[in-house]
């Protein structure tokens, strides 16, 4: 398992224990370092972890406005803490923290709901957040993604033919 995803693994269940409390407790510090504690405590990504949570916990009502007007056959509050703290961070990841592309913070998520969720969790997640991603602007996704190709573009003298025509999207 890799450091972030393990490290939303671990978001998750903060989140979990802090929206299972009714949003009650104000130290998010002492959750994150009790699931640390007994989930993984020599994990060494720890600023990962609470940069994920406290960047949902301070965009909560916004992402939660999200999911409502996504997931609109499911109440908020009848969505499972599980599946609810996984969209968060989800949404999170694809509207408000831009350094995470938005098909990894999709994957992430739909990998996690598939382990930590119920038995169509997976899909849950995959139509709440593909409905998001499909509304999103991608110009600014894919301006940077071009800029990316641009930079790394390999001479196609380099290179044989028939591999850069492999590279080629199909277009039928």
């Amino acid at each position: 398992m890799s450091n972030r995803h393990l490290a939303r693994t671990l978001a998750m269940q903060t989140l979990f224990l802090w929206d299972f409390e009714e949003k009650q407790r104000n130290d998010l510090t002492e959750i994150v370092d009790n699931v640390f504690l007994n989930f993984a405590p020599s994990f060494d990504d720890q600023g990962f972890v609470k940069s994920l949570v406290k960047g949902v916990v301070e965009n909560v009502a916004m992402i939660d406005e999200y999911i409502t007007k996504y997931a609109t056959e499911w109440p908020l509050d009848q969505i499972t803490l599980v599946d609810r703290n996984i969209l968060r961070i989800g949404v999170y990841e694809l509207k408000v923290n831009d350094e995470i592309p938005s098909k990894v913070a999709i994957n992430e998520a739909i990998e996690i709901a598939k382990t930590y969720g119920g038995e169509s969790s997976g899909k849950f997640v995959n139509g709440v957040l593909g409905a998001i991603y499909k509304d999103m602007d991608h110009t600014v996704e894919e301006a940077a993604a071009a800029t990316k190709a641009a930079a790394i573009e390999i001479p196609k003298r380099l290179v044989p033919e028939s591999a850069i025509d492999d590279l080629e999207p199909d277009v039928a």
